[in-house]
């Protein structure tokens, strides 16, 4: 038996309970996974509530990221073994000691990324990996918005897209969440609270706009992201952490300067295993040279992931937090 976080009912941090579970050998293309890390994210919430429901219905452990070591493969498993250190970021079951799973989300970690880091990255570091690379190509001389770019997945937006060479303009909650939106790559800061961002971002650029908007706020910031962007640039929604966009309308599209919109998921973007190897290198090479770090601001025990959720929907938390069995 290991120590799990299972959800019976939807609702808030309060249907998290703490439960020993029994977890057996792996099958077939299965390992036994004992986890050091478990990565905290905003879609956790999502699953938690029931926005989006559980695959497998209720009742569930969330959390789709963690890393650890591999303590026994299954018959046909050739991609780890025994003793190797791991991670994964997309894999619904993480809140656990310890787990049985399928192979094929797991990656290797190499010797320079601690557990702790690697647990609170995958998720949110491959997000921002597709978000720049394949949702729109980043490159030197473009203008980017980032909606609440102290969050785990802006600070590393905010990193990565000014050592391509971009111009970084990241919206915050306080004071101190734009220090630290700065100093991890943001040319711009704008405290949303105070200010009119879609003004102050014309201000910044002088009314050139932005080439893409990275939104993984949702309703509080829709439609105002579109009125950030240049004719046909494009409006990329990946979270809804002020609740999913209502009444989303194409027209506005239109209206606003034949722009562009997205909903991409992770999910879709590592769903095959050259796929997955392929972002999860690009991802490993830009934090072990320094180029991208990956802050652990907050760390909870397991039993306290309630607290954990609590702290993550009442925006108490800055970049990544995680949990330790």
């Amino acid at each position: 038996m290991v120590a799990a976080i299972r959800i019976h009912r939807n609702g808030g941090p309060e249907v998290l309970t703490l439960e020993d579970v029994a977890v057996g050998s792996p099958g077939p293309g299965e390992v036994r996974v004992r986890h050091t890390a478990v990565g905290l994210n905003f879609i956790d919430t999502y699953f938690r509530s029931g926005l989006y429901p559980a695959p497998g219905g209720l009742p569930f452990i969330p959390g789709n990221e963690a890393a650890g070591v591999v303590e026994e493969v299954g018959e046909g498993v050739t991609e780890v073994a025994v003793g190797d250190r791991v991670a994964y970021g997309s894999s619904l079951g993480a809140y656990c000691a310890a787990r049985v799973m399928p192979v094929a989300p797991l990656v290797k970690l190499p010797d320079s990324i601690a557990d702790q880091t690697a647990a609170a990255m995958m998720l949110k570091g491959m997000t921002a990996r597709y978000l720049l690379r394949q949702t729109f190509e980043v490159k030197p001389g473009h203008t980017i918005l980032v909606q609440a770019a102290a969050g785990g997945v802006g600070l590393l937006l905010c990193q990565w897209a000014a050592h391509i060479g971009a111009t970084v303009i990241g919206t915050v909650g306080s004071p101190e969440k734009a220090e630290l939106a700065r100093a991890n790559g943001a040319h711009h800061t704008i405290l949303y609270r105070d200010e009119d961002f879609v003004a102050r971002v014309r201000e910044i650029t002088e009314g050139r706009l932005c080439d893409v908007v990275y939104d993984g706020v949702g309703q509080a910031t829709y439609p105002a992201s579109l009125d950030c962007l240049r004719p046909r640039g494009l409006f990329a929604s990946f979270g809804n952490a002020s609740g999913a966009i209502q009444n989303f309308s194409l027209l506005a599209l239109s209206q606003k300067g034949s722009l562009y919109a997205t909903r991409p998921t992770l999910f879709t973007h590592v769903a095959t295993r050259p796929q997955l190897l392929e972002n999860a290198a690009d991802l490993f090479e830009v934090v072990a040279s320094g180029v991208v770090k990956v802050p652990v601001n907050q760390s909870y025990p397991l039993a306290e992931a309630a607290a954990a959720h609590g702290d993550l929907e009442g925006r108490r938390t800055t970049g990544s937090s995680v949990l330790i069995p």
